[in-house]
């Protein structure tokens, strides 16, 4: 049936062998309706160059929580990922929170994230036994 409507569509020459595997055909079409639902994956993300900030909003767009690790990156290329991403997360309707130095979590609408991490930044507050990242 499908084989017919694109034989119709491309031309029926008899010079031309075209095979179109139709259950090929629905599993394309398959695929391609899933790729728009949420995957509910968390991907973890270590930037080098800000150009790597397209591929983090394009993972936000289909809907995975993204954390960002921007520890690899100077300070300047850092806040322009970031001032990349907040564009991006503010055009989904997602959410960026800090869960430490450097390191981001990238939350669409669709994920919520219950509790906060506090950053306690007083040096004297720290203990003999408290490590200084």
């Amino acid at each position: 049936m499908a084989f017919d409507k694109l034989k119709k569509m491309l031309g029926d020459t008899e010079s031309e062998e075209t095979y179109v595997d139709e259950e090929s055909f629905y599993t394309i079409e398959e695929n391609k309706e899933k790729s728009k639902e949420p995957n509910n994956q968390m991907i973890l993300v270590e930037p080098r160059a800000y150009s790597e900030s397209q591929t983090i909003a394009d993972h936000l767009k289909t809907k995975n929580t993204v954390v960002v690790n921007l520890k690899r990156v100077t300070e300047a290329q850092a806040k322009r990922i970031i001032d990349f991403l907040t564009g991006t997360l503010y055009a989904i309707g997602g959410d960026l929170q800090q869960i430490g130095p450097g390191i981001y979590l990238c939350t669409p609408k669709n994920v919520t994230v219950q509790g906060k991490i506090s950053a306690d930044d007083e040096k004297s507050k720290k203990g003999e036994d408290e490590i200084d990242w």
